[in-house]
């Protein structure tokens, strides 16, 4: 009988064999799963099935209708997913195999690689005895360590129901909370989506709530006071500071129970007269100097988790977390370069002091002259030592810090080769010597005023030296007294003059807004701004979300446009603002906080350890969804309290003033008392007005075209929106405006004046203008010249929610095809595409062209032919051929039936190619023989030699170890297989 691995990884699985072979034997691959006497081994591709509410619980009509809330199904049912139902089924299929009598859970060791393997083994029925293979190390005495001391299932049941618990709670919490805002905000008629989530909502809690402050934020004069001190040696900088203030006694003097003020500073007057009173004071006076120099010295940062990479490639090259991600995971999964990305840990286990020694290696042989130098320093100092810093069980969760592999990349795209080098600087970096610095403050006084220089001189540079000129830059010269100069020197009891002070008057700055860097920041650390001492305890390691799933949150909550992305900075929406207001109202603030979290995670700890019951857990969480619904479908009043603006834009019907409450723009009245009756929704089909947006509307009376609208049936749309008088209610009021053409309808005469043509129209070759939202031929309309239209050409401005601007119109009708655009959206499937508008002459309209696949499509066996073969050999005419390639057909039938009539032709025997007899040289001829051969016969004969003599590195396969006889042919201990065809060009000669 077998047993069953089960890894999350294909990688995983591949380290396992190669650990278990030496005890197990030698497996055999397979497309899925490799296969020994004695043991299966096989992975998941991460999370393969999902839950789901059961069939007769889920609510298909109807789900967005308080009516069918809550939703808090008695268990939960499994649904595989789509792109890995494959891996899934052959997983399933190898559990059900009649010699495997147990399994072993050999996904990662955490929360998520438990679940991952309890829910395919409930998928697949499995009733098999289970065993827990737990590894915080992936080098293969570690894996075998691990096999020899397996956990039991009962050992892991708590982490198994906090898994499980976790999962069914998000999902609660999410499906409920996103109907039941939904259902609110869409009860005055349309359909309005308010997603909320457990992560999702207090990410965005944290944007709005930074957003509201600089909104507030008033900003104040304060001034700086410069000066430049003259000594003998030079000149150098200063700036003014108050010697005897200390925040705690500033801040006590704004009054008892007053907020902090964040904005006082040793070194800022808030009085100009002061300000300038010190400058003139001081201007040529003769000054003491003091000064105090302490050597300081500054490590490295630690390596990098997925977070922190994702904060240090967007703060360098702009990149999204998305990107660094994606980037990351192809350097992992494509390339081979980098460990395992998806990680929140920061250090190694103690075991990988050999790996990491083989890695400077790799780096010090490689051809990259910008890291292979240090990385050889490293290894010549002796850097590489175990250190608690670095090297720590402790602070290994399941998956160790991103490092580079043994693996030297090749072939890199531009964004690959940046963050790999990120990542090995860093990995680097953290060996080498802390930078040793020399901090000067000196202090000049003169007329009983302090003036401050602050000066920093790099001694040795340590680990800066693998960052070179960008390190150097950061301890460049600075001005105005502040850290990073190198000063002049100033004699023990030199008296200095004040040559020039100015008082340079400056503003407070609002709070920065967040970027993605900061975000991410804020995510990992949201434990922080927790009161509560156990939830917080509870957040230290997990933050809102995972390093895997914090892009994700990002950028979900981009495309429900609760956020909008601006060069770097991230900036929330009218939408974000009013699910603000909303949860605030509704008094569901929990679902803003995360102390949500805190508490969870908390309670899910406790589980872990016995010391909670799943039931207990998922009781408490079904009682909070019900509270949510609740307080969301009983709210009874005409609007929600909150923080609202007064426009400056006026009522177009009495001029008015307009003001915003929860649900719309209302005219209250040139007093603010009475209002004419003018108003209109703040979410017109789903999509929420930004106040900017409804100034100008008002001004313009219209404005557009506005994506992100929804239909009834939840479908986008793009369209314009006028305001119009209506004649019935003596008011105004707002309409959709499509840009439909209805001149050909009513005969209006059409007058495109001085409007300059677009191109010649593909039907008629007549001029092509714009009218309304669309593209007409002028031909197609009623114009002075021809009142009866003779031709039919009409495209839209906004295709699929794709704005086709004038160039690329242009360029339709000048070249027959637009440039590839991106911002298509399916009708069918709502996701977006890219495609080239062309003029279909056959169909004769404007249609999608797609471009080339990269991969050609596979050539039918029929396609030229007409003839497929049989099961059993036989030609027979295609399904469905052409009648022409069915007569192909039937002639080669009939040829194949017919004797033949003339002797075959002998075949021209085939010419060698150039190189076939290459002469091997004395090294080579030691290894394959001495007899002239081909080039890829020697590659043939190198290989049968390295595999029988077991030379492929058992660490790394791509690597061959060099015997005695390969030493001469490589001239070092150590190739990679890349390296083979390189080599053996220089020891062949042509005969």
């Amino acid at each position: 009988m077998k047993t069953l691995v089960i890894a999350e990884k294909p990688s995983v699985a591949q380290d396992i064999v190669r650990a278990i072979t030496p005890t197990a034997g030698k497996f055999e691959k397979h497309d899925e799963y490799f296969e020994s006497d004695e043991w299966l081994v096989t992975s998941a591709v991460g999370h393969l099935v999902e839950i789901q509410a059961p069939e007769e619980f889920d609510v298909k009509r109807g789900k967005w209708s308080f009516a069918n809330l809550p939703v808090i199904p008695p268990y939960f049912d499994l649904k595989p997913m789509d792109k890995t139902k494959t891996r899934l089924n052959a997983i399933v299929k190898l559990t059900k195999r009649k010699d495997v009598s147990a399994l072993v859970n050999a996904c990662d060791a955490g929360r998520e690689g438990e679940l991952i393997f309890r829910l395919i083994q409930q998928y697949a029925g499995s009733k098999l005895p289970v065993k827990r293979l737990w590894l915080q190390s992936m080098t293969p005495a570690a894996i075998r360590e691990g096999f020899d001391s397996l956990r039991s299932e009962k050992q892991m049941q708590g982490l198994a129901d906090a898994a499980r618990s976790r999962s069914e709670a998000d999902w609660m919490v999410g499906i409920n909370g996103t109907r039941a805002m939904t259902a609110f905000n869409s009860r005055d008629g349309g359909f309005f989506l308010t997603t909320v989530g457990r992560v999702q909502t207090p990410t965005l809690s944290v944007v709005v709530e930074r957003e509201e402050k600089i909104r507030k934020f008033v900003s104040r004069d304060y001034w700086e006071i410069h000066a430049s001190f003259l000594a003998e040696a030079g000149e150098y900088p200063a700036k003014w500071f108050d010697p005897k203030w200390k925040k705690a006694a500033a801040n006590a003097a704004n009054g008892e129970g007053a907020e902090p003020d964040p904005e006082l500073r040793a070194d800022r007057v808030w009085s100009e007269r002061e300000a300038l009173a010190i400058a003139e004071a001081v201007r040529g006076k003769a000054a003491t100097v003091t000064e105090e120099s302490k050597p300081t010295t500054q490590a490295a940062g630690l390596l990098f988790d997925l977070t922190s990479l994702q904060r240090e490639a967007n703060g360098k090259f702009g990149f999204s977390a998305k990107t660094t991600l994606s980037i990351a995971q192809s350097l992992y999964e494509r390339h081979k370069a980098l460990t395992y990305p998806r990680t929140d840990s920061r250090a190694l286990p103690e075991d990988y002091v050999p790996v990491v020694k083989q890695t400077f290696e790799m780096l010090a042989a490689s051809g990259m002259k910008h890291l292979a130098p240090h990385a050889a320093t490293a290894i010549k100092g002796n850097y590489i030592k175990p250190s608690k810093r670095i090297f720590d069980n402790a602070k290994v969760s399941d998956h160790f810090a991103i490092i580079p592999t043994l693996q030297a990349p090749s072939g890199l795209s531009e964004a690959e080769q940046k963050l790999y080098d990120l990542v090995v600087r860093r990995f680097m970096a953290v060996f080498f010597p802390s930078a040793e610095y020399l901090v000067t403050t000196r202090i000049s006084q003169a007329v009983g005023h302090s003036f401050k220089t602050e000066g920093k001189v790099l001694v040795k540079p340590g680990w800066l030296a693998i960052y070179g000129k960008e390190a150097a830059d950061e301890v460049a010269d600075a001005k105005d007294g502040d850290k990073g100069q190198s000063l002049v020197p100033v004699k023990p009891g030199e008296m200095v003059r004040a040559e020039t002070v100015e008082a340079k008057g400056l503003k407070t700055r609002p709070p920065a807004r967040y970027s993605e860097a900061t975000l991410l920041g804020a995510m990992e650390g949201a434990g922080k701004t927790i009161d509560d001492d156990e939830l917080r305890e509870a957040m230290q390691e997990k933050g809102l979300g995972t390093p895997a799933t914090r892009a994700a949150t990002i950028e979900g909550l981009i495309a429900e446009k609760y956020m909008l992305r601006e060069g770097r900075e991230l900036i929330p929406t009218a939408k974000a603002f009013q699910l603000t207001t909303l949860l605030r109202g509704l008094g569901v603030e929990e679902l803003s906080k995360a102390e949500l979290t805190g508490e969870w995670e908390h309670k899910l700890a406790q589980m872990e350890h016995g010391q909670l019951s799943r039931e207990t857990f998922m009781a408490e969480i079904a009682a909070m969804t019900e509270n949510l619904v609740n307080k969301a479908k009983g709210y009874d009043k005409d609007t929600i309290p909150g923080d609202y603006a007064t426009l400056s834009a006026p009522c177009p019907n009495c001029g008015g003033i307009m003001k915003e409450n929860y649900r719309r723009y209302t005219c209250t009245g040139k007093h603010g008392d009475d209002g004419c009756g003018f108003s209109f929704g703040k979410t017109p089909a789903g999509r929420t007005f930004e106040v900017a947006e409804v100034e100008q509307f008002l001004r313009d009376k219209k404005i557009g075209p506005l994506d992100g609208f929804r239909s009834k049936a939840g479908w986008p749309f793009t369209a314009e929106m006028v305001i119009k008088f209506d004649e019935e209610t003596k008011n105004y009021k707002l309409e959709f405006d499509f840009g439909d053409d209805k001149n050909g309808e009513t005969g209006e005469i059409v007058d495109f004046g001085e409007q300059q043509s677009l191109g010649p129209c593909p039907r008629c070759a007549a001029r092509v203008f714009e009218l309304g939202k669309n593209y007409v031929c002028e031909k197609s309309v009623p114009t002075l010249a021809q009142p009866t239209p003779s031709c039919t050409f009409k495209t839209g401005q906004v295709i699929l929610q794709q704005p086709i601007e004038r160039e690329q119109m242009h360029k339709l009708l000048e070249t027959g095809k637009t440039d590839l655009l991106d911002k298509f959206v399916s009708m069918r499937t709502r996701r977006p595409f890219k495609a080239m508008l062309a003029w279909d002459k056959e169909a004769d309209k404007v249609n999608f062209e797609f471009a080339p696949s990269k991969f050609p499509p596979r050539k039918p066996a029929a396609a030229k032919t007409g003839t497929v073969k049989t099961p059993f050999g036989k030609t027979v005419a295609a399904k469905g051929a052409t009648p022409a390639a069915k007569k192909v057909a039937a002639k080669k039938v009939a040829a194949k039936k017919a004797p033949a009539a003339k002797t075959a032709k002998p075949k021209t025997p085939r010419v060698a190619k150039p190189g076939a007899g290459l002469k091997p040289s004395a090294a080579l001829a030691a290894v394959i023989g001495a007899e002239p051969v081909a080039r890829t016969q020697v590659i043939k004969k190198l290989w049968d030699y390295i595999k029988a003599e077991g030379l492929q590195d058992a660490a790394n396969k791509r690597a061959i170890n060099a015997d005695a006889k390969l030493l001469a042919v490589f001239g070092k201990p150590q190739v990679t297989m890349f390296e083979l065809a390189g080599i053996v060009g220089k020891h062949l000669t042509a005969e």
